[in-house]
């Protein structure tokens, strides 16, 4: 009797052995996903985080002066992107006086790690709102960005605006560059 048992639970987990093999799936299916997100960093030459344009001539009050900051920014991108700049206000601020930011323009161009053909560059006069002043197609990876800031002189605007209590006499604002992708 118990080898009849013993031999009716072998046939009886044979039997399911069986039709578990039969039914045992021979492929099974994963779905891979690649999902690229955009990435932008923008970094702003840390030499060159302060920005001065000295009026120290008669021809400077006359028709404004310029400073070149070559490679400027540098930036990274996984795609197309725009380069934004913005004042903290619309007014340069001095101790008694104040300058519109937008006697200020400025240039962006190519800087030592050249962007591809697909990115144009543009003069903004500086407002306390975005400007664009760099735009791509294509993404880069450290690429950098001359920036050429410019003031006016506006035939001696500035003439009056010297006060003898400071050497020089300094009007400032902080810009924020930022990037964004497009």
């Amino acid at each position: 009797m118990k080898v009849n048992f013993l031999t009716a639970i072998l046939a009886v987990v044979s039997l399911f052995g069986v039709v578990t093999v039969a039914n045992a799936q021979s492929t099974g299916n994963v779905t891979l996903n690649i999902k690229l997100n955009p990435i932008q960093t923008l970094v702003v030459n840390s030499k060159q985080t302060t920005v001065d344009l000295n009026y120290t001539t008669k021809n400077d009050y006359a028709n404004g002066v310029s400073v070149d900051q070559a490679d400027h920014l540098t930036v990274y991108s996984t795609g197309g992107f725009q380069v934004k700049v913005k004042a903290s206000g619309s007014q340069l601020t001095g101790k008694a006086n104040n300058i519109n930011v937008s006697d200020v323009t400025l240039t962006a161009s190519n800087g030592t790690q050249a962007l591809s053909n697909s990115a144009s560059f543009s003069s903004a006069q500086l407002s306390a709102e975005d400007k664009v002043i760099v735009s791509s197609s294509k993404g880069g990876v450290d690429k950098t960005i001359n920036v050429n800031y410019a003031a006016k002189g506006d035939n001696n605007a500035y003439l009056d605006y010297y006060q003898n209590t400071e050497n020089p006499t300094v009007f400032t604002t902080t810009l924020t560059y930022t990037i964004v992708a497009q």
